[in-house]
């Protein structure tokens, strides 16, 4: 993924407030920055100027039928709040993607993912009766269950306690070891951004500082 000089202004004139000015960067890894940024890398807002480039394409110019279509090949999303169904058990809520777009899921990888996240025994069970942390990983399990090109994660420890939290990020970690996912992850805590193999400081919409991580 690829995205060059972007800027992104909210409101004219003197009200004007600049969230990103002239951000480039080239992600094959993990990496942070801040949910503006993040939203246009994952085509969720459009940026006043600039290109991303997801799988090859130029994103930013993209009808919404196509952006969608991209979206559900290529991108995967994990947030702060779950945002599972709870009408839906922890199966039917991971394989939710696959049963918008109208495919049929690889039962094999679907049992993969479940013994990878710890729910194998909870698949039955809806959100009221999972943890905070089961819940994200059923979160975390449908990002991963159409094994986009790259997976956006927007502050994933944030509504969890210290413990579970370190548990999610083992998690995240283990699926750039295991499965080559490609990660952008916005988080505000040093922790979480120490897994990543590189970190991206933003402050007043510029990157001002770039670490080697994990």
């Amino acid at each position: 993924m690829a995205a060059h000089d972007l800027t992104r202004r909210y409101g004219e004139g003197d009200t004007a407030v600049d969230a990103l000015r002239g951000v480039s960067l080239d992600v094959r890894a993990s990496g942070s920055g801040k949910s503006t940024l993040m939203h246009i890398l994952a085509g969720l807002d459009k940026p006043t100027a600039g290109t991303v480039e997801i799988a090859a394409t130029e994103i930013t110019q993209l009808g919404d039928t196509d952006l969608t279509r991209l979206r559900r090949k290529h991108i995967g999303f994990v947030f702060q709040f779950f945002n599972l169904l709870p009408m839906l058990d922890a199966e039917e809520n991971v394989l939710l993607p696959l049963s918008i777009a109208g495919e049929k899921p690889d039962r094999a990888w679907l049992d993969e993912l479940l013994e990878k996240t710890g729910l194998t025994k909870r698949r039955a069970h809806r959100p009221s009766e999972l943890s905070g942390g089961e819940q994200q990983r059923v979160a975390i399990s449908r990002a991963l269950i159409t094994r986009p090109t790259i997976l956006f994660a927007d502050e994933p420890t944030g509504n969890l306690d210290s413990k579970t939290g370190g548990e999610i990020l083992d998690l995240i970690r283990d699926s750039v070891d295991a499965y080559g996912q490609t990660i952008v992850m916005v988080t505000h805590e040093p922790r979480a951004a120490a897994i990543a193999d590189r970190i991206l400081f933003i402050g007043d919409g510029l990157i001002v500082k770039e670490l080697t991580g994990a």
